[in-house]
């Protein structure tokens, strides 16, 4: 039982290295809604559940253009689903955006109701470990 569980611990510390080290060489860079990619079915609202996102790493939003789009927002305009003056808009179908330390927020604007469906997420990026930054 102490070999199991030893062999259980040594294999948690390795993926838990390979995750550092991965994390270590820079930015990382996240499809939004994973193989879903930026549609309702990925699940966009609850998709960042569980993962831990820093400045400067990338969110690659994959979506059809016939059936979305991406729109960098602020709280209030992610909140109501809407877009102002100082909305930023991307179209091609494979955007890559980089995170800005703070709050972040995504919208999709086309069709209309897809935000209201929920196809919109909110980004925390907190500063990259002592480990990222330059020296």
């Amino acid at each position: 039982m102490n070999a199991i569980i030893a062999t259980i611990a040594t294999l948690l510390s390795l993926i838990f290295q390979q995750c550092y080290i991965a994390r270590a060489k820079g930015p990382v860079t996240f499809v939004v809604g994973d193989d879903l990619g930026w549609t309702l079915d990925g699940y966009p609202e609850s998709w960042t559940l569980g993962k831990k996102f820093y400045a400067g790493d990338i969110l690659e939003f994959k979506y059809d253009t016939e059936d979305a789009n991406v729109v960098v927002v602020d709280k209030k305009d992610h909140d109501d689903c809407s877009v102002s003056d100082t909305s930023v808009f991307y179209s091609s179908g494979d955007d890559k955006i980089q995170l800005q330390f703070g709050a972040n927020y995504f919208i999709c604007s086309w069709p209309l109701n897809q935000c209201q469906m929920g196809m919109k997420v909110a980004i925390n990026a907190t500063a990259p470990p002592p480990s990222l930054l330059v020296h």
